[in-house]
């Protein structure tokens, strides 16, 4: 097993169960479901998280709505056909199942991916005058993989990252946030959409690591050893 592999995209979860598991495909006699797991913010407000597990993870009580769980793993991408079109969708696939007690000591909702810049980023302001810049990283994984990862900064960390080039190494630690939109069709029709990414706290290029050096107490051990 290449743990660094393993390392450079490590997600945490706890939260309540959204929506029951539901079958979505068998993979070498071994069977994946999806469902969806409620995250609170530190507002009012809850991120709806896609989430992908094996069967033999699945508690032998299944997993009910309302059911609260805790969920190591890693952010994943594929692509889909939807509307005879190709579409990036994003899940979190679990690797383990924690005690939900343990969000006591951490926070609620944690992404650490150490990738690379795979667009150049685009920078913009708000009408309400907040800068972002938007990010694809590709993380590499096992058997040659790769997934792509949107991510999504705000303030100083946009300014610092608008100029960076595609190819660069790039460390981020954030949270993963879900996001309601409306996109308008070539019908006219207004359909509503849910976007999802990293929110970005903690940002650093490979050549300029001083951001994350400088504060990594919310960091994991090996995401500071890849940094060090």
């Amino acid at each position: 097993m290449n743990y660094e592999l393993l390392n450079n995209n490590r997600a945490e979860l706890y939260g309540e169960v959204e929506s029951e598991p539901v079958f979505s495909h068998e993979l070498f006699g071994e069977g994946f479901y999806e469902f969806s797991i409620a995250v609170n913010r530190l507002s009012d407000k809850k991120d709806i998280i896609p989430v992908t597990i094996s069967e033999r993870l699945i508690p032998k009580d299944k997993l009910k709505i309302g059911d609260r769980i805790g969920i190591k793993g890693q952010m994943r991408s594929f692509n889909k056909f939807i509307d005879g079109k190709s579409k990036l969708m994003l899940t979190v696939f679990v690797r383990e199942l924690v005690d939900y007690n343990e969000v006591n000591d951490i926070a609620p909702n944690i992404i650490e991916l150490s990738g690379y810049l795979c667009k150049t980023p685009v920078f913009r302001t708000t009408p309400f005058n907040r800068e972002i810049s938007d990010l694809l990283v590709a993380v590499n994984r096992s058997y040659n993989k790769s997934d792509y990862i949107p991510a999504i900064a705000w303030g100083r960390n946009a300014r610092f990252v608008k100029d960076a080039k595609v190819g660069s190494k790039i460390f981020i630690s954030g949270r993963i946030q879900s996001r309601d939109y409306q996109k308008k069709r070539d019908d006219g029709v207004i359909e509503d959409k849910v976007a999802y990414e990293v929110s970005v706290n903690k940002i650093a290029i490979e050549d300029n690591l001083d951001l994350l050096r400088n504060d990594d107490s919310n960091l994991s051990e090996p995401f500071q050893n890849q940094i060090s």
